[in-house]
Formats: structure tokens, C-alpha cells, sequence
């Protein structure tokens, strides 16, 4: 696996997401805390599937972190939370 990973399935999932878009806002109304697990990785952030709402997926973009740290691994690398 490459540091950076995607989906095989991901435009399936955007579609999915996109469908479940109205229901994932009016269930998550801005400021509110999600649990989930780590999909998949970018450069730029993580991709969450967000626990408890079927289809809504998340992205936790990272502006900034410390040096020593790094990007939390997919569900699949890691059972990491």
C-alpha cells in the first residue's frame, strides 16, 4: 500500500454520498462531534466514514500538525480511531 490511498470503489462512494447529502445535514448540523473510522488518505487529509449515518462520509483536511507527528492510517493499516 502507497502512503496516499483511494478507494477502488470511490466513485460509487461519492455517488452514495452525494445521494445521502441531504439527510447527512440535516443529521449533522454544523459543530456537531462525529466518531468514525479512516477510509482513506490524501495529502491534504483523511477521509472518514462517519459512524451512525449511513453513506456520509467525511474529510478531516489538515492545514497544520506537528513535526512529529503524521496522518492517521486507514482502517485497513490500522484499527485506529
Amino acid at each position: 500500500m502507497s502512503e496516499y490511498s483511494w478507494p477502488e470503489d470511490g466513485r460509487q462512494l461519492g455517488e452514495l454520498a452525494r445521494q445521502a447529502w441531504p439527510a447527512t445535514v440535516q443529521a449533522l448540523p454544523v459543530g456537531t462531534r462525529v466518531t468514525g473510522v479512516v477510509i482513506f488518505r490524501q495529502p491534504f487529509g483523511v477521509f472518514i466514514r462517519i459512524d451512525g449515518i449511513p453513506d456520509a462520509v467525511g474529510l478531516a483536511e489538515v492545514t497544520a500538525m506537528p513535526r512529529d507527528m503524521a496522518l492517521l492510517r486507514t482502517a485497513a493499516a490500522s484499527s485506529a480511531r
